[in-house]
């Protein structure tokens, strides 16, 4: 039965392409793309669910838009309603009660109606200016009766409204994340090194310090390293594996310098507007855990591999 559900809907959504679904979508979109005001979502029961969804992807790519409840509507939220506003009503008979109640109240806004309907002859087709057909051949329930087949539809249409208004709009990445800035994608597009680095009470030791007491500023800082500087510029990390490595060295002396035992060859970014994931790329495929931010020899802070993941930014 599962695989019958799963044949059931993808035949019901390769039907719909079929009849040239694509032209009404389109006719939607180009009216949403007019709209100057918001998009108003309307619904009852299942199709309300998926009207809200629709909705909210709706407003965080680009398209001003909320839901409402025809219900809540008749009662006071027709108010939210302007005349630059678009209305997009979903019901799959086309005649909910509820829904088609408040349709003649929307008119009276003079205002463009999308309505997305099983039935072209239906109450909703004949007061919509543009109407999507989400007939289905079968819904997945058994007895035909539950709707599977036929919201699994209106959700796709709705992402494709969406996916097509971002296009035309030329919505960038750094559009969704500022409609998305506390939520991990967002963090991934949005925050920069400079946002995150730390810049002051830094792990720093001068060129001539002994390992002694650079493993007393490592100890200090509990960072796994600690940069070497020479007259204000970075020469060299010292890291628990550059001590790991020294101690097997039969010369190894707690009274060398810590320069000896340090990575001179290091990995930075010059870049302080880069974004964290691009620097945890760099962790990542370098396998360090401090990353010295430096430009023109200038040490402007750090990161730290735990200051990205500790933010939820991840690379997978």
């Amino acid at each position: 039965m599962i695989q019958d559900t799963f044949n059931i809907e993808i035949d019901g959504l390769k039907e719909a392409l079929n009849r040239d679904i694509e032209s009404e979508i389109l006719k939607a979109v180009d009216i949403i793309l007019s709209t100057k005001g918001k998009l108003i979502v309307i619904g009852v029961g299942k199709s309300g669910l998926v009207g809200a969804k629709i909705a909210a992807t709706l407003a965080s790519t680009g398209t001003p838009s909320f839901f409402i409840h025809p219900t809540e509507a008749l009662h006071g939220d027709l108010g939210m309603i302007s005349k630059n506003d678009t209305v997009l009503a979903i019901s799959y008979s086309g005649e909910s009660e509820e829904l088609i109640k408040i349709l003649p109240h929307i008119k009276r806004f003079n205002i463009p109606l999308i309505g997305m309907a099983g039935k072209k002859s239906s109450t909703l087709s004949t007061y919509a200016d543009v109407t999507i057909n989400i007939s289905v051949p079968k819904e997945a329930c058994p007895f035909n009766a539950a709707p599977t087949t036929s919201t699994t539809l209106t959700m796709v249409i709705g992402d494709a409204i969406a996916i097509e208004l971002m296009n035309k709009r030329g919505f960038q990445k750094e559009d969704f994340a500022m409609f998305h800035p506390g939520g991990t994608l967002g963090k991934r597009l949005y925050i920069r090194v400079k946002d995150i680095m730390r810049t002051s009470n830094l792990p720093i030791i001068d060129i001539k310090t002994i390992l002694k007491d650079a493993i007393i500023t490592m100890t200090e800082y509990r960072l796994g390293s600690t940069l070497i500087i020479d007259e204000s510029r970075v020469v060299a990390i010292l890291t628990d594996g550059d001590l790991r490595r020294a101690m097997m060295n039969s010369n190894f002396s707690l009274d060398e310098v810590a320069y000896i035992y340090a990575t001179k060859s290091f990995t930075i970014c010059d870049d302080e507007n880069m974004l964290a994931i691009d620097a945890l790329n760099i962790i990542e495929t370098k396998k360090i855990q401090l990353l010295p931010i430096i430009s023109n020899n200038k040490l402007l802070g750090i990161i730290h591999l735990h200051d990205i993941v500790e933010l939820g930014i991840t690379t997978s």
